[in-house]
């Protein structure tokens, strides 16, 4: 048994693993309306290179300004709550508005993961493979890996990567998932927990 894993068993003995049960529940239990959809969109534009945390907040105070604010207007308020890119992500969203009313059936429109990913990854302004995996985690998909530098520094810590690749394109993204996965499987979490475990075990806290 590998030292990750002996970890991660340790802590679904713990009262952590309330919390984070609790937290899988938000993520089922997520209303799929369009606009619910683009306001957690939005969120996952600003965590790209941004403290999560910190994005939480931003995100309880903008609210439906996601949708509703000029551009102008969005890249102002980011600013104005200390927001790092607050004219490139403002764009960014307002760009995307062009999908808020097709969201739900974009969702619906696909039947394989990665393809539904791609279709994120590749159209959606400001996000990634990562990101793209983070909003679908969030609003209620078990089978994505969020996968990050921490995420990588870990694996590496732990002996399933030998080093940190110098990019995170579709090919290697997909490779590190599926280590996740295999991992995921032998201590009968989904990748959706199990990120909650990981991320859990490199910063002490169980964010969104």
């Amino acid at each position: 048994m590998s030292t990750l894993i002996f970890k991660i068993n340790k802590l679904k003995k713990e009262n952590i693993s309330g919390v984070i049960n609790n937290r899988v529940k938000e993520f089922i239990n997520f209303k799929r309306t369009n606009n619910n959809l683009f306001l957690e969109l939005s969120f996952c534009v600003l965590t790209a290179n941004y403290n999560a945390a910190k994005a939480i907040e931003i995100q309880k105070k903008i609210g439906l300004g996601f949708i509703s604010l000029s551009l102008n207007q969005l890249s102002s308020k980011l600013k104005e709550l200390g927001y790092r890119y607050p004219n490139l992500r403002a764009e960014y969203i307002v760009y995307n508005r062009q999908f808020l009313y097709k969201l739900k059936a974009i969702l619906e429109a696909f039947r394989d993961k990665n393809d539904l990913r791609d279709f994120f990854a590749e159209n959606i302004k400001g996000l990634s493979y990562k990101e793209s995996s983070h909003f679908l985690r969030n609003i209620g998909y078990a089978k994505y890996a969020i996968i990050d530098f921490h995420i990588i520094d870990l694996l590496i810590k732990e002996g399933y990567l030998k080093e940190k690749p110098k990019t995170l394109d579709r090919l290697t993204y997909l490779e590190i998932e599926r280590i996740l996965e295999g991992i995921a499987k032998e201590v009968n979490l989904s990748l959706s927990e199990l990120d909650l475990y990981l991320w859990y075990l490199e910063t002490g806290t169980v964010l969104k």
